[in-house]
């Protein structure tokens, strides 16, 4: 059963054989990190009705970017459990916006619009009202931005184009609309419409964004927020046309990944760092919430994939969770683990990236700029010393401990010597010692686990030597009971490996 307290008390006890002074009481006390409760299980019809009119009438918790798209997409699946005047509310809110009166949630016209059209897409808008753009410079600008998305994100990097919506709209280009969603919290939403012929799983849709993104509103330049959130949110429609039910961290970490292949230099996604798993690492890779922006901040994730193995692994990626003719028809976290080489297994990888994010700077090329890993624990050992507690880790996640050599640790003589008896195997625990020496070189070494969870490993730990040594402990499980009914991990399915002990000890000792 998932933990479900918001935070919890946790100590790391230290048998010392001597006194730290870097500890308190003799004891480094470790607080537990704030756990992220799953959501209830799968709402219901009801419930997604409301959350979908939530995320549309401006209701936003702690965030510029509520999870329209998700909402509107989930209200889509589940129309046909609908009846009566849920059903007809629910075509209201996935109505287009101009259809007027029918679309009531702060973005459905109420003067006729106008069109814009290029090869591919058309811009709908209104000339007056506050939906309308401050100028038609302004909406060929808008044009050109998805143009130029569409062939970074279709032509070069070679994904599946937008399912055809018909003539819905006017023609079967894809269709995107300019609104005052701003005033809603809203950069933009995309939402599925129809299901392709033959394909459940498959969908066409069309796109809002708003009408001017306005600095007072957002924050930052008007057109660059235009580009990240077209990359953005065109991006959930070319995954309508891979699988528009697939699991949601997926859709939203990897749409905010793509941001950087369109607008590298924009960078708006490095706002969402400090909530995903770059800083927070002990909350599941996985996660998903409504009322927050894990699922954004963990594009850092697909960012490290792509350092490691090129662009396309993320393609590659979609073409495993896809259900086109000859996809792998698989969810998230499986799609993932299929695309790796043999030689890099999700469980090593996954300690890797781990292992990767307490150097940022060193380890990505805009890592200078990001924050750095929330640490579990962090303190000094000397002669003597040592240090012995237990770990608590779920699924995907890792906690980081770092300590340093006190200064009567001056001889080249001591070492730190480090145990772990963690989970077994079959469970996917992994450890990696990160060694810094005084110059600055990083040296990471993984920690040989057993079959039933235990390994050691030893490192210089001496002023001369060493700045300082983290230990990461990983939690790579990838298995999931996919027959639950969470709707916050891989195939809204409970993890099987949740709440795993790493017991460890660290301690100084000499080899002459």
């Amino acid at each position: 059963m998932r933990r479900t307290v918001a935070a919890a008390a946790l100590a790391l006890a230290l048998a010392a054989t001597g006194t730290i002074s870097a500890y308190a009481d003799s004891d480094l006390q470790i607080e537990s990190p704030e756990v992220v409760p799953s959501e209830p299980e799968a709402p219901t019809p009801e419930q997604v009705l409301d959350r979908a009119e939530a995320a549309l009438d401006g209701e936003v918790t702690g965030t510029r970017r509520p999870e329209a798209t998700l909402a509107l997409r989930d209200l889509f699946a589940t129309l046909p459990r609908l009846s009566g005047t849920d059903r007809a509310a629910a075509r209201r809110i996935l109505a287009r916006p101009t259809q007027g009166a029918n679309d009531p949630y702060g973005d459905g016209y109420t003067v006729d619009s106008r069109r814009r059209c290029a090869k591919r897409i058309c811009i709908h808008w209104v000339p007056t009202t506050s939906d309308a753009p401050p100028s038609e410079r302004w909406v060929n600008r808008s044009l050109r931005v998805v143009k130029q998305v569409w062939r970074t994100e279709v032509s070069a990097l070679g994904y599946r184009r937008p399912v055809r919506d018909g003539r819905r709209g006017g023609n079967g280009k894809l269709d995107v609309y300019l609104a005052d969603v701003g005033s809603q919290g809203l950069y933009g939403y995309c939402a599925p419409e129809v299901t392709k012929p033959g394909f459940k799983r498959l969908a066409s849709g069309f796109c809002v964004l708003d009408n001017d993104f306005s600095r007072s509103e957002f924050g930052g330049r008007p057109i660059n927020t235009l580009k990240v959130t077209a990359a953005h949110e065109f991006f959930h429609t070319v995954q309508f046309a891979y699988d528009y039910l697939e699991d949601p961290w997926l859709m939203e970490a990897t749409a905010t990944w793509i941001e950087e292949r369109y607008a590298d230099g924009v960078n708006d996604n490095r706002q969402y760092l400090p909530r995903g798993q770059l800083v927070r690492t002990w909350v599941a890779l996985d996660t998903f919430k409504t009322d927050s922006v894990v699922q954004y901040g963990n594009w850092v994730f697909f960012e490290y994939l792509t350092e490691r193995f090129g662009n396309r692994i993320v393609r590659r990626i979609w073409n495993q969770a896809g259900h086109f003719r000859g996809d792998g028809k698989t969810y998230s976290t499986s799609a993932v683990q299929r695309v790796l080489p043999r030689k890099a297994p999700f469980a090593k990888v996954f300690a890797q990236f781990s292992a990767a994010n307490l150097t940022p700077a060193r380890s990505y090329p805009e890592g200078l700029h990001w924050p750095r890993p929330a640490l579990v624990s962090h303190g000094a050992l000397g002669r003597g010393e040592g240090t012995s507690g237990t770990l608590v880790i779920d699924h995907l996640s890792s906690h980081d401990i770092r300590v340093t050599p006190e200064k009567s640790l001056g001889k080249r003589k001591f070492k730190l010597r480090v145990r772990i008896d963690g989970p077994a195997r079959r469970t996917d625990p992994m450890a990696t010692v990160v060694w810094q020496q005084r110059s600055g070189k990083i040296t990471k070494l993984p920690v040989r686990l057993n079959k039933r969870g235990k390994g050691s490993k030893v490192v210089p730990f001496n002023r001369r030597q060493t700045r300082r040594v983290w230990l990461v402990l990983s939690n790579a499980s990838t298995r999931f009971d996919c027959r639950g009914n969470d709707v916050t991990y891989s195939c809204s399915g409970t993890p099987r490996d949740d709440n795993r002990a790493f017991r460890l000890r660290l301690r100084v000792v000499t080899r002459r």
